[in-house]
């Protein structure tokens, strides 16, 4: 028998004696989820990570970690009358996020560093200093679900499909997940989470949405990669599917799978879509549309959150999302290792990178069974 009824967070005791950090990026999300927690009475810390250099953050807006996010951060705590702690991650967050974003470009791949950010700093490094300061759980803004199945907790998607963020945190382990807290996967709109922070007089309340990679700036990728790696944008050949000559471009990183605007290969009849990069070459291969069809995807390092170990079936027939963007799709998903497997998609699809996530659903209910790193395009 428990000594007290399991509070709002799941937990057998009284809010005001549970702690919970609540990971603040200075948004109106997360801003929302530490002032109804500090309501409720639980005892709040907020913490905030410094991801890169702050003299470069303050000079551009509508990023997830630029200095005027911690500004906003901070005047959240000190509205609500709780702690807040500002960590400098510049230097993980550079290793682990900046530098694998700009490799997976220099080898042809289209990397998706948000989910990067997610398994290796926030899930991870921010998770420990949660559980150093002695936290019964951690809890973030994401619009994603955490419900107790029989097995343990589970990942559902969030009750407002255009909200949902599961696709960017497919490796949340099993582990972390029991120490998680996502108190707005229930919301049924943006709508309504700034109600909130208008109801608990956040100064966050009106804030945009931050749409571009907070290191990023105005999404352009090749100007940062340029500046990771020096020498990165040589230019090189665009060639048909059969190596024939059709232009030139201006460096590799430039073009993604898929692209068909800015080629510079125009008045060539139908049009053309990038179907293939090939970074030792220098080359862009581009075809017609239809040979942009991919059904087969090999996929790596999987994180899997079912109930029965991976491997333990020949096949398993879920749902998947190769882009965070499309809806998922029927597919069979058959395990060459705990960790590896090929993924037949029932109908094939456009434009599939290397580098971008594929994760597993189940075929209905909303329930993520994890999801793995697409490591060859075609």
């Amino acid at each position: 028998m428990l000594d007290h009824p399991l509070n709002s967070l799941g937990l057998p005791k009284p809010p005001s004696a549970t702690r919970v950090v609540v990971a603040m990026s200075g948004g109106v999300d997360s801003s929302v989820v530490a002032a109804m927690l500090a309501e409720e009475g639980y005892d709040v810390v907020g913490v905030t990570l410094q991801l890169y250099d702050h003299g470069a953050a303050l000079a551009k807006k509508g990023a997830c970690c630029a200095g005027r996010d911690i500004h906003d951060a901070r005047r959240v705590a000190e509205t609500m009358g709780f702690p807040h702690y500002v960590l400098d991650y510049e230097n993980t967050f550079r290793e682990a996020v900046m530098e694998d974003f700009a490799d997976a470009y220099l080898a042809g791949a289209t990397p998706v560093p948000c989910i990067r950010c997610n398994e290796r700093v926030k899930f991870k490094d921010l998770l420990a200093t949660a559980r150093d300061l002695e936290a019964d759980c951690m809890a973030t803004g994401h619009y994603i679900q955490r419900k107790l199945g029989q097995a343990g907790p589970e990942l559902h998607s969030a009750a407002d499909a255009n909200r949902d963020q599961s696709y960017f945190l497919f490796s949340t382990t099993p582990e972390q997940l029991s120490y998680l807290r996502f108190p707005l996967g229930h919301l049924g709109s943006k709508a309504e989470t700034r109600a909130l922070a208008t109801k608990y007089g956040l100064s966050v309340a009106d804030k945009p949405d931050s749409q571009d990679i907070c290191f990023v700036p105005n999404g352009n990728y090749a100007a940062v990669i340029e500046k990771l790696r020096p020498g990165a944008a040589d230019p090189g050949e665009i060639v048909d599917l059969s190596g024939r000559v059709l232009g030139t471009h201006r460096g590799v990183i430039h073009y993604t799978i898929g692209q068909r605007k800015g080629l510079g290969i125009g008045g060539l009849g139908d049009p053309l879509y990038v179907v293939r990069l090939d970074p030792e070459s220098r080359r862009v291969i581009v075809g017609p549309k239809e040979s942009l069809a991919t059904r087969v995807i090999p996929v790596r390092e999987i994180n899997w959150l079912g109930d029965v170990p991976f491997d333990s079936q020949s096949e398993w027939h879920l749902q998947v999302k190769v882009r965070s963007t499309r809806p998922p799709r029927p597919a069979v998903i058959r395990p060459l290792s705990a960790t590896e497997a090929e993924v037949e998609l029932l109908d094939p699809e456009d434009g599939v990178s290397a580098g971008q996530a594929c994760v597993f659903y189940a075929p209905e209910g909303g329930r993520i069974y994890g999801g793995g790193w697409i490591w060859r395009g075609r």
